[in-house]
Order: C-alpha cells, then structure tokens, then sequence
C-alpha cells in the first residue's frame, strides 16, 4: 500500500501545491500535490502534421519521471550503486488534444501505486495553460529489476522510502484494478 507523506515540499523551481496551481493558472489537476515542471514546444517536437509528435510525449515522460525521482532523491548513480532500476512494463497514453509550436505546457506527474516490493505507477497530466486544457495524461506501470541483469528484483529501501513516500492515496474510484 502506499504511505502518503504530507511532509513533502517544493523542490527547486518545481510546485507540489495543487492550490497555488488553481489559483494563480485556474488549473485542475487530477490530484492534489502535483509535481511540476514546464515543457516549451519547440520546431524539433512537431511532426509533419503541424502538432506535437507522439515520440516527444513519451521523451518528455521520462524527462518528468527522472526529474521527479531526483527531486526525491534518486539519482541514477544511486539506481547503480544499488544495481536496481524502475523499467517501464506498461504505457496507457491518452492524446486529448492536439500542442503546437511554441505552446507551453505544464506537464504533471503522481505517484500512485506502490507495493513496496516490485511495482509501482505514475500518473501524468499535461496541461495547455492558455486553454486551460488537459491535453495528454499517461499512466505508466513499472518493475524494478536488476540493472545487472534484468530479472525483477525487490525494491532496496531507498526506493521504497523515497517512491513508498512520495505515493498519493487515491480516491476509491481511481484506483487501479
């Protein structure tokens, strides 16, 4: 089960303060505490279609999901050391609607399941502030396996204390099945 911490604050420039997000940019989240962080869509994210490529969705997931780790405290120099890493078993990728050059977006992402043992998933939610939109949301299962050789491995106790922490409780009707 996950162990929601209240303790958790803003790190660096990023916002975990749903309020201040509804406040300051009417923005609805889909849960409290967000981890947050800006992704400005340049030439080099759109596809012949004049939108934002399917491959810079899924570049930028991981780019939020290290950035949230870090902010947790895992470094992948920590993932080594401990010879663990969290890989990705399933991606759910939901496209609503459609980001163009030079849109900014705020990209958000939750801990949401964590059994503390072998698996945990992560939510995302990227917001078009200037439409006050949700334009994607993906929702990404991981393993955590043996860096050295693959084959699924316990979580060590830094992952569960920083991921085990960091997991939101959910209302019943969201949870996972």
């Amino acid at each position: 089960m996950c162990h929601y911490s209240r303790k958790r604050q803003a790190i660096s420039n990023n916002r975990f303060n749903k309020e201040f997000c509804l406040k300051e940019h009417a923005i609805d989240w889909m849960y409290d505490k967000p981890f947050i962080q800006d992704w400005h869509i340049d030439a080099t994210h759109i596809d012949h279609y004049n939108h934002v490529n399917n491959v810079a969705y899924l570049a930028q997931l991981e780019k939020l999901a290290w950035a949230h780790s870090n902010a947790l405290g895992l470094q992948f120099t920590d993932y080594q050391t401990l010879n663990r890493g969290m890989v990705i078993r399933r991606h759910e990728l939901n496209y609503h609607l459609p980001a163009h050059l030079n849109d900014t977006l705020q990209c958000a992402t939750w801990i949401v399941k964590c059994d503390n043992k072998l698996t945990l998933s992560r939510q995302f939610q990227f917001i078009c502030p200037k439409r006050k939109k949700t334009v994607f949301d993906a929702l990404t299962q991981f393993v955590c396996v043996s860096l050295g050789t693959g084959a699924p491995k316990r979580m060590p106790a830094q992952f569960i204390k920083a991921y085990g922490e960091a997991c939101i409780e959910l209302p019943a009707e969201k949870r996972e099945r």
